[in-house]
């Protein structure tokens, strides 16, 4: 009975190791493959390792993805902008050439076709397409962002200040050539004179001193600044103070359509004489603005949001900027085509032959639309290339993630030839003993 028991354990334990055996044979054959991770349990700590690598370049991945599609789009949007400073820079010339006063009526009619052909190549431009997509509707890239109108209207006649007069009536000194102060709304008064309402505060300025009085004041002071009280006419009431009754939003829409045409900011003393007043307006087409002015961002790294640097694309206000009608003090919010709306303007005084208007205000819009255009392309120039600049680090990055997961999955083909060598000896050799210590039959091992 005792020699059965010690025969039934040895073949127990005989068993268990040629299968063991057997088992590490299995996994080194599969390791053939060349890896040496094949599930969890092949070794906990190192598939941990794999997981986490393998996470990280599923992440790169996508970053070079997201990174691949920003710069095509940037690419897009940049080359349209491209055009449309070349196209502003002739308008330019057009508009300094119109302003020069030796034209004929039937040049400044030829001038203005050629400048409205400029403006409805800039709407086309705004509405380029990449795919089925809108470059600059923002958010709303299904939508056509750009139309121009089939019929003219009354848009309110800003006077636009060069960078001295900028800053003398925004009192930052005209030696700084800048200020916060750009445009002023003009007006006709009841007395027949020009004024111009600087609609931040609700003074009003007669023309002559807008366009000649402040510059004596600044040839005797280089840092000379606007004195209300003085150097204007008076003071429209509800213009200032908190809250404002009256607002550019009340008489115009943010195009600069104005709302009425027999709107009235309010009357005046002004030389002992009651004088009212009405805004000025120009005839002329308007361009609007169907897309939002929302980002489309392209995550490109792990870590916080870059709102600014992660943004893509640029939208109409980004090109066309502001005005005095849809401006943060106006009430409006923005229109996407102010500057584009001013080019408008330009041609329409082109049209009515309106030369002392285009040498002063007709040039510094044609410059100010341009200028526009050149930053909004600059800034996207500078963001094209962090993203080129990000797509060769997470080249890089994703070359270490690589090795990195080689390292920990991959087999040493030496060192498995040799285990497989040794242990296929070890199974050889388990099976040539087993087969002369163990019973031959039924018979022999229960004898």
């Amino acid at each position: 009975m005792a020699i059965r028991v010690s025969s039934n354990q040895m073949v127990y334990n005989y068993k268990k190791q040629l299968n063991d055996a057997n088992s590490r044979n299995d996994k080194l054959l599969e390791q053939g493959d060349g890896n040496k991770l094949h599930r969890p349990s092949d070794d906990s700590v190192a598939y941990t390792k794999y997981l986490r690598f393998d996470t990280s370049s599923a992440e790169n991945t996508q970053y070079q993805e997201n990174v691949d599609t920003g710069v095509s789009w940037m690419k897009a949007s940049d080359s349209a902008l491209v055009s449309m400073t070349n196209i502003q820079t002739t308008f330019k010339e057009k508009t300094v050439s119109a302003a020069n006063g030796d034209k004929t009526d039937t040049d400044m009619a030829a001038i203005g076709k050629e400048m409205m052909a400029e403006i409805q190549e800039l709407v086309s431009l705004g509405n380029t397409m990449q795919g089925d997509r809108y470059l600059f509707a923002g958010q709303k890239d299904t939508t056509m962002p750009f139309s121009l109108s089939e019929t003219k209207i009354d848009r309110g006649l800003a006077k636009t200040l060069d960078d001295k007069a900028s800053a003398y009536f925004s009192g930052d000194g005209a030696a700084t050539k800048s200020g916060t102060i750009r445009q002023m709304l003009t007006m006709t008064g009841s007395d027949g004179n020009t004024y111009y309402l600087n609609t931040k505060d609700g003074y009003i300025y007669t023309k002559d001193f807008v366009e000649k009085g402040y510059k004596q004041k600044v040839a005797e002071d280089a840092n000379a600044v606007v004195h209300p009280a003085s150097d204007s006419v008076g003071r429209l009431s509800g213009w200032s103070g908190t809250p404002l009754t009256e607002t550019v939003s009340k008489y115009f829409k943010n195009t600069g359509e104005i709302i009425s045409k027999t709107a009235s900011p309010g009357s005046i003393t002004v030389d002992g004489t009651s004088v009212s007043f009405t805004f000025q307006t120009v005839e002329q087409q308007v361009a609007t603005y169907q897309g939002d002015p929302k980002y489309i961002s392209m995550t490109k790294k792990n870590g916080t949001t870059e709102p600014t640097s992660d943004t893509v694309n640029v939208t109409g206000q980004d090109i066309w900027g502001t005005d005095i009608f849809d401006n943060a003090d106006s009430g409006n919010t923005a229109s996407g085509t102010a500057m584009l709306n001013n080019m408008l303007t330009v041609h329409a005084e082109v049209v009515g032959t309106n030369f002392l208007w285009l040498s002063d205000d007709g040039q510094t819009l044609s410059d100010e639309a341009h200028s526009q255009t050149i930053n909004t392309e600059t800034k996207l120039g500078a963001r094209q290339q962090l993203y080129t600049s990000v797509k060769t680090m997470l080249g890089n990055q994703q070359t270490l993630i690589q090795q990195d997961i080689t390292d920990v999955m991959s087999a040493d083909v030496a060192e498995l030839a040799t285990k497989l060598m040794e242990s296929q000896t070890v199974y050889n050799m388990s099976l040539a003993l087993g087969a002369r210590i163990l019973p031959s039959s039924l018979a022999d091992y229960l004898s």
